[in-house]
């Protein structure tokens, strides 16, 4: 089951490898993408049934991504939110935890690990989506 991911990350370049990385090798499908705070969170909070993965930069052309993770406090349990940032030290990780976030990666050093990241969350997202299928049969007369 593929993750339908919505990235916020302010320069095209990275954005452009980081979506086509992550479509190739997780099973992730792009859903859209944003470059400013506004954007992302008016986005994520106006479609909430509309995706399961929101990838945030820290540092973006206008605003922040700590507004972006405020905004989306009030999620789903199954969507989730991770920081990818060449700003992850131990004093942004701590506050992005206080912010609900789900993990944070380093650019620099950790691509491999959200992409083991995405493997599992589809996974997940997929036992559920079983659960509920069978939960539905079960509950239909025979």
């Amino acid at each position: 089951m593929k993750m339908r991911t919505y990235v916020v990350e302010d320069n095209l370049t990275i954005r452009d490898n980081l979506i086509s990385t992550l479509e190739e090798l997780a099973p992730v499908e792009a859903v859209g993408s944003a470059e400013t705070e506004a954007e992302s969170a008016q986005w994520l909070t106006h479609h909430p049934a509309q995706w399961d993965l929101a990838i945030v930069d820290l540092f973006l052309k206008k605003g922040s991504g700590l507004g972006v993770l405020e905004a989306c406090r009030q999620r789903k349990p199954r969507q989730k939110i991770v920081v990818f940032s060449n700003y992850a030290t131990h004093e942004m990780r701590t506050r992005c935890a206080e912010l609900g976030v789900d993990a944070v990666f380093d650019k620099s050093t950790e691509i491999d690990c959200l992409l083991a990241y995405c493997v599992t969350q589809s996974r997940k997202l997929e036992t559920a989506a079983g659960s509920a299928a069978n939960d539905d049969s079960m509950r239909q007369p025979a």
